[in-house]
């Protein structure tokens, strides 16, 4: 007869414990940026609602800007690096695929107890990555979990695009998760649709262009309105999911913090999800811009900064972006 499989002793919740972000020294504005692309500075704000964003110096390298960010969300959430049982880290801005950069990470740290993965899924990879320390600390294999969104986008996109330069930034936001008393983070509502994988994806190969530079360096490209039609058409309603399966009403709800992608996006998303004037939206695209997999957390960290919302509070966060794909959960705020 078989013997029966011991499993780790499981916490019946999880729930953010810390929040931290980091966000680069340098800050550029619209007119600054139009320099070398035929554009204005009111044109870039129209479409986008962007004033201003930070792009990271050749110090402010992945590694340290999320190590940057990670440290104030241990510091907050009381954890010490040593706790760390699982570093997941959530990029798509890396310029290698080895080793992990949440290998890196958590060495940075001193976290080299913990295990240490990557997660891809672009503007939805935090998202995701909360989702999987979420169930790790539930499940009872985790009880301590860093996850990270980090970003060096003006690495990966072209500065004379105008379609993407305009939009996308650097920066670095970070929560730890934990076991918690009562329900602390709401199951995940997720989904992708590979018929859109084309609308934002890398044209040409690093490969190609390390073995001959003059064959063009690979650059981010991406359709804005079949990605705007898809985020209309699929993540909006995917968002009233979330709160549904959270057990929430718009009424209910105290912070909307989706990926901050365009603001006009996040307006037309709030109002399709029937918030009131009692729900704070994050804003933060006008002075970060879109740091992808970063802007969840780090527009989660500035209303926290801010007091906008406080301890005890609800949080509708949603990611989505290439693939096109998209991960959203409510969280209670630490």
């Amino acid at each position: 007869m078989s013997g029966n499989i011991r499993v780790a002793a499981r916490a019946t919740y999880s729930a953010v414990l810390g929040v931290g972000g980091y966000r680069p020294r340098r800050v550029v504005g619209n007119e600054e940026l139009c320099v070398g692309i035929d554009s204005t500075p009111e044109w870039i704000e129209s479409r986008s609602g962007i004033r201003e964003r930070g792009f990271a110096a050749p110090d402010e390298t992945l590694p340290m800007m999320a190590n940057a960010a990670a440290e104030k969300a241990l510091a907050r959430a009381g954890t010490a690096p040593s706790e760390v049982d699982l570093v997941l880290v959530a990029s798509m801005s890396r310029l290698v695929q080895t080793p992990p950069l949440a290998v890196l990470v958590a060495d940075g740290l001193g976290a080299r107890g913990a295990a240490a993965v990557d997660v891809s899924g672009a503007c939805a990879g935090f998202c995701h990555a909360l989702a999987l320390a979420s169930d790790a600390v539930v499940a009872g294999s985790a009880r301590q979990v860093l996850v990270v969104g980090a970003e060096r986008m003006t690495d990966i996109v072209d500065p004379l695009d105008r379609s993407v330069s305009v939009l996308f930034a650097d920066g670095a936001g970070a929560v730890v998760v934990g076991p918690s008393a009562r329900p602390g983070i709401s199951r995940v509502v997720r989904g992708a649709d590979g018929r859109y994988a084309d609308a934002l994806r890398m044209s040409g190969s690093w490969a190609r262009f390390a073995a001959d530079p003059e064959s063009g360096r690979p650059w981010m490209r991406m359709d804005g309105r079949r990605v705007f039609r898809w985020a209309m058409e699929e993540v909006a309603p995917a968002a009233g999911r979330v709160l549904r399966e959270a057990g929430l009403t718009a009424d209910g709800l105290d912070a909307f913090v989706p990926h901050q992608a365009n603001l006009r996006m996040i307006g037309l998303m709030a109002e399709r999800l029937g918030l009131t004037g009692r729900t704070v939206v994050a804003r933060d695209v006008v002075r970060a811009g879109n740091t992808s997999a970063a802007s969840v957390p780090l527009a989660l960290e500035a209303l926290l900064d801010s007091g906008a919302v406080g301890t005890g509070g609800t949080a509708l966060l949603m990611g989505f972006g290439a693939g096109l794909n998209y991960a959203g959960q409510v969280v209670e705020l630490p």
